[in-house]
């Protein structure tokens, strides 16, 4: 068998599982609960788990990237599913087992009136381990809570590795414990505190046939922060919240340094990524050619153009990098740019988006820099679109094309509310024509402008000696938005990470009933903008 995700015609997605899932479902449980003592599904609870509650219900399926073909026939891999329903807190929250509470895994216990979500299930094709679907399906049960206003989620979990731990410990709450305080790890356990569920007791004989848990099932909490509690049960995690309908940023201020190996690059963006999706983002995003710094792993210096062909190698390594770390971290990269070979034979600066559910999309550079066209022969692309994402149309300009309005018009008139512009410059004044545009984006267009940018020098690569960068998150200038129209921004020249939480809700209402309303006062009886390319 290939590894996951090799095949980038499929990608991974989330959708409420269907009857036809369930040949697949009960496979899945099968494959899963081998060995453990315990038995996958038939037929029967799950189509009572459908046919009760359909919107509690998840899979996450790898899925044919084929537009020809219609939704119903393309082909799916069922890699993971979820299972929950509505109970009364009374019920749920009081010791149980595991046959009484789903109703013998019929979910026949769910109540419409109920005020907490129970999970019952959620199991991960091992093969597809690793890559962050169980965390997903996680967050889906919290979506459904808090679209409900529900009281929060609440579960049993499994102790996976406490028949074989018990000894060292001697009794359950002691091995508990050393895992809260982080002296063990436990693979479920763990994954629910690093998740911000809370403990709320353990249940003895919640399931006997699970071996492995010596029947024990950790009874876990997360309590939905948007609706009113009448109870508080210990001490709970109160910092990191997101507001509601929020995108979260993270652009990197990267710091340019020569590497010995490809493996070696790959751990500095892996560390990146990881950063900003511990930090809960939607979005990390990464800098103009910051790949040049591959060129410190050549050992003989070349010529600028040999130099630039020489890069050109790394781009499918990087592709393949980047898509699975989108995949296992669960998070949409801006992928900064990287040169390409074109068609022509000549060399393009290509940006790419890589989406969390395995789809990756290009966008070339319109306008090469006299520099970049000088001494790289760097070619334009003729093609600027917008990008289709969990959180809404996106667009990417890569730095020099920022100065230029009429691609960001052209992207807006396709639905974007959030550009990404990876930059690289090399002394203030360069930064500030980039700057100064994208805070004019912001404004002209009423959009969120994100900037990611070099630091940093590479004394031995040709053209990258020198880099000045202030990466930042730019808004339109209004009451509902930051002061100055900035929403984050870094210390210049220093290696680090800027945060912000975007709201579109907030961009439409300053649309549509703003101080100026720039997009709907555009006189299109006077101009207009006409694309001409592809």
């Amino acid at each position: 068998m290939s590894p996951p995700f090799t095949d980038t015609s499929q990608h991974l997605m989330l959708r409420n599982a269907t009857l036809r899932d369930v040949p697949a479902i009960i496979k899945l449980s099968r494959r899963v609960y081998e060995g453990t003592g315990m038995y996958g599904y038939t037929e029967g609870p799950l189509i009572g788990q459908i046919n009760t509650f359909p919107e509690g219900q998840f899979v996450a399926v790898l899925a044919e990237s084929d537009d020809d073909k219609a939704a119903e026939d393309a082909a799916e891999v069922v890699v993971g599913y979820c299972a929950t329903f509505r109970v009364e807190g009374e019920v749920a929250l009081k010791p149980h087992t595991w046959t009484e509470i789903t109703g013998n895994g019929y979910a026949s216990r769910h109540d419409p009136e109920g005020d907490w979500l129970y999970g019952m299930e959620v199991c991960v094709d091992p093969d597809y381990r690793g890559y962050r679907i169980g965390q997903r399906l996680y967050n889906e049960r919290k979506h459904l809570c808090e679209s409900f206003g529900l009281q929060g989620v609440v579960f049993a979990g499994r102790l996976p590795t406490l028949s074989r731990r018990l000894k060292k410990f001697k009794t359950v709450e002691a091995y508990v414990d050393a895992v809260v305080q982080k002296k063990q790890r436990d693979p479920v356990l763990s994954f629910q505190l690093h998740n911000g569920f809370e403990i709320h007791g353990i249940i003895p004989h919640y399931l006997d046939a699970d071996h492995a848990s010596l029947g024990y099932g950790m009874h876990m909490v997360w309590r939905n922060p948007k609706v009113a509690r009448h109870e508080d049960h210990g001490k709970r995690k109160r910092y990191g919240k997101r507001q509601q309908n929020t995108v979260r940023i993270g652009t990197v201020q990267y710091q340019q340094r020569p590497v010995a190996s490809f493996e070696e690059f790959s751990e500095i963006v892996r560390y990146f990524v990881d950063v900003v999706s511990t930090y809960k983002g939607d979005f990390v995003v990464f800098p103009e050619l910051f790949t040049l710094q591959l060129l410190s792993i050549e050992p003989e210096k070349a010529s600028p153009a040999e130099a630039i062909q020489a890069v050109t190698k790394y781009a499918e390594p990087y592709r393949v990098l980047m898509r699975d770390l989108a995949l296992r971290y669960n998070i949409n990269i801006i992928g900064g740019s990287t040169p390409v070979m074109a068609e022509n034979g000549g060399v393009c600066n290509m940006a790419y988006v890589f989406l969390r559910d395995g789809q990756m999309f290009e966008q070339p550079k319109i306008h090469p820099t006299p520099n970049e066209a000088y001494w790289w022969n760097i070619t334009g692309g003729n093609r600027v679109t917008a990008i289709e994402t969990d959180c809404g149309p996106i667009g990417v300009l890569i730095c020099y094309d920022a100065e230029f309005p009429e691609l960001t018009r052209h992207l807006v008139d396709q639905g974007i509310q959030i550009l990404f512009v990876p930059f690289c410059t090399d002394e203030r004044q360069s930064y500030l024509r980039v700057r100064y545009c994208c805070q004019a984006r912001a404004v002209e267009n009423q959009v969120y402008v994100v900037l990611s940018g070099n630091v940093g020098n590479l004394p031995n690569v040709p053209n990258m000696e020198l880099q000045y960068g202030q990466s930042c998150i730019l808004t339109p200038c209004d009451f509902p938005f930051a002061r100055d129209g900035i929403a984050a921004d870094t210390t210049p020249n220093v290696e680090t990470v800027a945060f912000a939480d975007l709201r579109s809700d907030v961009l439409l209402t300053a649309r549509n009933s703003g101080t100026v309303k720039n997009l709907h006062d555009r006189r299109h009886d006077l101009y207009n903008v006409q694309w001409r390319g592809e």
